[in-house]
């Protein structure tokens, strides 16, 4: 009798007015109180509630106005739309050491990103991994598959290597290391088939001009930009340089922008502008390379570092990026004036109108999945970006990349529910992104409706990294 006297005193709406349960996607779910940073480069707004229905964006309105399922309360909090990480790798071992996959997703997912766009990993595992996602099956941000391009002899070989990864169902393509003429034939049949085109560019045949004539979506790092303005063609590099010595290689790369010259790189930037080729600068996954003793000592690595990975980072040529060899000063002296002047040529690349986005290329180079992320955010913001244009960068403009801007990237009716209810303000400290922060971080990603607590993500992580450790014998 208590029981139904207290079922009429109270509105249906308000008892189903529950929490949501981590990973389990509701039919309708309230977001309630937030203060809101759209991811256009609008300012916050609010408080007002997000009303989410079967994994959509379906109203935001003032507050307690939407009644009916279940509910977050996100009042003090922000709330921005999902990252999105245009350069990941979906890593489930490193230099052929097992690493349980659902570290690299889950971490993903922690620190806010909710789309990543894999750029070079086994296709078939990643394509598998992007079903069960999109099914709820698994906690995993949308993945949006761009197979390696591979080595092809000729424009015939070129297209057909492209028919065959749209046969595969690809939602792109990612190319390194390419001839100019079979670049040509690549990017051409490449737009037949609607494939959008991720170049790593590096030391070759072709830069950033190529990529203005055949229409490339967007430059993945930096090589091949000021490449293309250097006066005498090509970097002075020593006689007894190896691009296939990784050391030399990265040696040397941090002496490459002091030798763009700014006027023909600002007519670099125009044409790519004018011809759509967005930039993907990546500015975490090197920075290593100006101040080693930081990178090796990140607070994070004490508890979440896996140790295949951290096996993965210690000094070997075997392992790519792993070059940190007799690494002096003077290296990281030309490798933070080579940042300074990167950081300017990216804001001025934004400033002129250009698209930028945000990848993180972890897995490599003392950087973590998702905190290389959110690492990158807080190097736009160094670069001179404002921190609404820098989330702007992250979400919409990704998703502009993606060639999804309809979709998802923004808080907006229509879009898909791709949110982070965040503890603190992000325009005010990026900080408050990482998963561990002293705030508590993001409190809630949700994926396509699909909310996930990230205390528990970041529980299950430690587990994974625990069991790895104890498995080695490793007490930390």
């Amino acid at each position: 009798m208590q029981i139904l006297s207290l079922l009429l005193l109270f509105p249906a709406a308000m008892l189903l007015s529950a929490e949501p349960q981590h990973g389990v996607k509701p039919k309708r779910l309230i977001v309630r109180n937030a203060l809101i940073v759209e991811g256009n480069g609008t300012p916050a707004s609010g408080p007002r509630d997000i009303v989410i229905e079967n994994g959509m964006i379906t109203e935001i309105r003032p507050p307690k106005q939407a009644q009916g399922g279940e509910e977050i309360d996100a009042a003090g909090r922000f709330v921005i739309p999902g990252l999105v990480n245009l350069h990941g790798h979906t890593q489930d071992e490193r230099a052929g050491v097992p690493q349980d996959i659902n570290y690299c997703l889950k971490l993903w997912l922690a620190c806010g990103i909710t789309t990543v766009r894999d750029v070079g990993s086994d296709t078939k595992k990643t394509m598998a991994i992007k079903a069960a996602s999109e099914r709820g099956e698994v906690a995993a941000p949308h993945l949006f598959v761009y197979p390696v391009f591979g080595r092809a002899q000729n424009a015939e070989d070129a297209r057909k290597r492209v028919r065959d990864i749209k046969a595969m169902g690809a939602d792109g393509i990612k190319t390194l290391g390419i001839y100019r003429d079979v670049m040509k034939a690549m990017l051409d049949e490449a737009h037949k088939q609607g494939l959008p085109v991720a170049h790593h560019t590096g030391v070759e045949e072709t830069n950033a001009w190529d990529d203005i004539t055949f229409g490339t979506t967007s430059i993945e790092h930096w090589y091949g930009i000021p490449d293309a303005a250097i006066e005498a063609g090509v970097q002075n590099f020593p006689a007894n340089y190896n691009y296939s010595n990784e050391f030399d290689r990265f040696r040397y790369a941090g002496r490459l922008w002091r030798e763009a010259n700014w006027e023909r790189l600002m007519k670099v930037f125009d044409g790519m502008i004018k011809a759509n080729v967005a930039w993907d600068p990546t500015l975490e996954i090197y920075e290593a390379s100006r101040d080693l003793q930081r990178a090796q000592n990140q607070p994070q690595f004490a508890k979440y570092l896996h140790p295949t990975l951290e096996d993965f980072f210690r000094p070997n040529l075997k392992n790519h990026g792993s070059y940190f060899i007799g690494w002096s000063s003077t290296d990281e002296t030309y490798w933070k004036e080579n940042y300074q002047i990167w950081m300017k040529a990216v804001y001025e690349f934004g400033r002129r109108g250009g698209l930028i986005g945000l990848g993180e290329d972890t897995g490599y180079i003392y950087q973590m999945y998702g905190y290389g992320l959110i690492r990158g955010l807080e190097l736009h913001q160094e670069a001179g970006f404002h921190p609404l244009k820098v989330i702007e960068q992250a979400t919409m403009n990704g998703a502009k990349i993606l060639k999804q801007e309809s979709k998802f990237g923004r808080i907006r009716a229509g879009y898909a529910a791709d949110l982070l209810v965040v503890n603190g303000n992000p325009l005010d400290n990026l900080k408050v992104l990482y998963p561990d922060y002293e705030t508590g971080g993001i409190e809630w990603t949700i994926k396509g409706g699909i909310p996930y607590r990230v205390k528990t993500l970041m529980e299950d992580v430690k587990s994974i990294v625990d069991k790895a450790r104890a498995e080695r014998g490793i007490k930390k």
